[in-house]
This record gives C-alpha cells, sequence and structure tokens, in this order.
C-alpha cells in the first residue's frame, strides 16, 4: 500500500502471491475487530484490509468526522491514495450505505474503482432511515445506549467491564449517531457488479431490499440470502469472504 498510513488502511491479513484486496469498512459504533475471524476464512490469493475511521484505535488522536459528507469524503481519499491493486469493497449495516456511496464518489471522480462491491444486512438507500435505522437517538441516555450495543454485538465484556473503555465507547458510538443523522440518499447509483447479503431473520431489513438494490445499480447483480439476523451465525460470519463471488445479471438465491 502506498500513501496511507496503516492506521487508516489496517492490513489484518496477507496472502502469499495475493491478487487482489477485500477492504472492508468499519462498523459504525465500532472498529476493525469485528473481521479479525475472518482471517481464518480468507480466499487463496486475498488480501484483506481495514478501513478504520477517525477517532478510533491507531487513530484515536484525530477528531471523529463532524457528518456523512466528511467521513466519506476521507474514505474516498483513503482508498484512492491506498494504491491497493485490485480490490472488491465491503461494509455491513449502516457502513454498507457509506461503501455505496464510496464506490459512487469514485466513479463520479474517474478514480480507480472496487471491482466489485458487497453489501450486508443494509436496506437500500433510497428509501432513507427507517425508524429501526434512526436508533439509537441522540437523547437516549447512557444505560440504554450500552443496552443497544450490548444487544448488536457492539459492546465485548472486557469493554463494558471497564469504566474508561465503556467511556469511549459511548462517545464513539455517539459522534457515529451524529454521522448517521446527517445522511441522505442524493441519487447516487453505481456501473460495478454489486453483491447483496441478507439474514434472512433479520427484522431491520425490509422484504423489498433486494430488488431496490438491483435498481442502483448498471453493473451485474445479486442477492443471497444467510442463515440468522442482522450480524447471521457465528459460522455464517467468520466464513463470510468464502461466499463473496463474482455476479452475474439477475442472479438471487438463498444459502444457509
Amino acid at each position: 500500500m502506498n500513501g496511507v498510513r496503516d492506521t487508516t488502511v489496517v492490513p489484518l491479513h496477507r496472502a502469499p502471491d495475493a491478487g487482489r484486496t477485500l477492504v472492508g469498512l468499519s462498523f459504525f459504533g465500532g472498529g476493525t475487530a469485528a473481521y479479525r475471524p475472518w482471517t481464518t476464512s480468507m480466499p487463496a490469493g486475498t488480501d484483506l484490509v481495514v478501513l478504520c475511521y477517525p477517532g478510533r484505535e491507531g487513530r484515536f488522536t484525530e477528531p471523529f468526522a463532524r457528518d456523512w459528507d466528511e467521513l466519506a469524503d476521507g474514505v474516498t481519499r483513503a482508498l484512492s491514495a491506498a494504491g491497493l491493486g485490485p480490490y472488491v469493497l465491503f461494509g455491513h449495516s449502516m457502513s454498507g450505505w457509506l461503501a455505496f456511496d464510496v464506490a459512487a464518489r469514485l466513479e463520479r471522480a474517474g478514480a480507480a474503482v472496487p471491482d466489485a462491491l458487497v453489501l450486508s444486512s443494509c436496506n437500500a438507500p433510497d428509501r432513507g432511515l427507517t425508524d429501526s435505522e434512526r436508533l439509537p437517538t441522540h437523547q437516549d441516555d447512557d444505560d440504554r445506549l450500552l443496552d443497544w450495543m450490548g444487544t448488536h454485538g457492539l459492546l465485548p465484556p472486557h469493554v463494558r467491564d471497564d469504566d474508561d473503555l465503556t467511556e469511549l465507547a459511548l462517545e464513539l458510538m455517539r459522534a457515529d449517531i451524529g454521522v448517521r443523522d446527517t445522511f441522505a440518499y442524493a441519487g447516487a447509483t453505481v456501473s460495478v457488479p454489486l453483491q447483496v447479503f441478507s439474514g434472512a431473520d433479520d427484522p431491520l431489513i425490509g422484504a423489498d431490499a433486494g430488488a431496490r438494490w438491483s435498481g442502483l445499480t448498471s453493473g451485474p447483480y445479486r442477492h443471497d440470502v444467510l442463515g440468522g439476523g442482522h450480524f447471521y451465525t457465528p459460522e455464517i460470519w467468520r466464513a463470510l469472504p468464502s461466499r463473496i463471488r463474482p455476479a452475474h445479471p439477475a442472479a438471487t438465491g438463498s444459502a444457509s
């Protein structure tokens, strides 16, 4: 990688003779840790890196992004400068919208775009933020916010058991809520191949998610329904890189 510190584009897995890179965007309210289980399931010849946002982990001393455009612009610049070669861009939940937005920005700028875009557990952005996607809110007190984070897997026990780490986690989540609340879909589309994953039991994802996403790319598209909820099952999540496949026109399916 060239031009970007490892604190921004964080390498998690190096493959011998790698021919492409899988790039994950950090979850909202979190960092790079959720991608570490993937290191045991990477396809041959594929590196794994994760984009770390300002204000966390190795970028702890940097101020949080103030709004959606600032965060998306920063990720776009980082990818443009990273010198990754062929890569696939992945986003889960709200970072799926960010991955889509960043791919559209790269395309509009005439910059190198990902070979494919893989979006997981997120509704298409053209429907706007649903009531469930507006949770948690700035109005929630600390206890309610911590309960929400614990329920959705964003509060590991070692964090909850440490007052200083808990305070940092709350600060990070509130900053990301502020970014999320400034998102507005402006009609963006992409032409890169698009693969969408959703959980069969995820109450946050609308029944129309697959159809809506298919209308936002002019390239090949596929939708795979996996077992489990918002994070699928631990086994499916750990092996998710092995399910990333070239998209073909009008492809859709289900898998457990």
